[in-house]
């Protein structure tokens, strides 16, 4: 009988890109994103309600530019067509963006700061980039708690589809992780590549609808954009869920879920190549 078994549990992990070891390590990455978040606002007066008031601070800023000086107006099914409206429309954007790109532009210094544990070699540098990834993840859901808050009072009514909120969560989670173990291992070699991710992510942030409505983009290139952009994807379907209540992209879902699927795969692949040399190189 253990002739059988044994053979096909090693076929199986041939086909994660990483060991088996994973409740060690998960007890491991909880441990580090707990300390790193306890870190980031130790001896502040907010503490970790300081992530709230920047997500706070951002969404006003971008309400009143667009809302109060641009004079956007949105209409939204189920909600009164307000700036408040906007805001809340604006804020459910924001939430998962920010979440993205504070994570996987923290990811980029990762391994670089930790130069004394990339030298222990029973220390698991895969890692070492998800620390700051699932620190920004952890943070955007007191934006989320909020916003969900906000829009309940606004439409009189909680959507049943934030049950489907996981769904979007996945594909977001694997393509910040795929990329932040691309910029990480690059980072190590190519200083420069943190510098870069600033003038790249302004670039894709405004490719991506996020302070304007989808609408706004010319039907021809609208199918174009949600095809190759997997955030505006996720962007989409997360307004849709919390905002609106109904289900629409499903298909743009599946292509952005396999995008990110192999984006973590390729990440992680290009990390663990790389890592062999990291220790020489710090």
């Amino acid at each position: 009988m253990k002739e059988v078994v044994r053979p096909k549990a090693k076929r199986f992990t041939n086909w994660l890109p990483t060991n088996l070891q994973l409740p060690p390590k998960v007890d491991l990455l909880k441990i580090l994103v707990q300390r790193d978040l306890e870190a980031r606002y130790k001896g502040s007066i907010l503490g970790n309600l300081w992530p709230l008031v920047n997500q706070l601070s951002t969404l006003l800023l971008f309400t009143y530019v667009f809302s109060v000086i641009l004079k956007v107006k949105l209409s939204l099914r189920g909600l009164p067509e307000n700036n408040l409206t906007f805001g809340l429309w604006l804020f459910a954007g924001l939430i998962p963006w920010i979440a993205f790109t504070s994570g996987f532009t923290q990811a980029a210094g990762s391994v670089i700061s930790q130069a004394s544990l990339v030298k222990k070699v029973v220390f698991p540098l895969a890692l070492l980039p998800l620390v700051p990834i699932f620190s920004a993840f952890i943070e955007s859901s007191l934006g989320l708690m909020l916003l969900i808050l906000l829009v309940g009072i606004s439409a009189q009514t909680v959507h049943t589809t934030l049950w489907l909120l996981p769904l979007v969560w996945l594909p977001q989670l694997l393509l910040t992780m795929g990329l932040g173990y691309l910029v990480a291992g690059s980072t190590v070699f190519f200083r420069d590549v943190t510098q870069t991710l600033g003038i790249l992510t302004n670039l894709w942030f405004y490719l991506t609808p996020i302070v304007y409505p989808i609408s706004a983009i010319p039907e021809q290139w609208r199918t174009w954009l949600l095809w190759l952009n997997p955030f505006a994807v996720i962007a989409e379907v997360y307004r849709d869920l919390v905002l609106v209540g109904e289900v629409k992209h499903w298909g743009e879902w599946g292509v952005a879920s396999v995008v990110s699927i192999v984006t973590f795969y390729v990440g992680l692949k290009y990390y663990q190549k790389l890592r062999l040399a990291f220790a020489d190189v710090l």
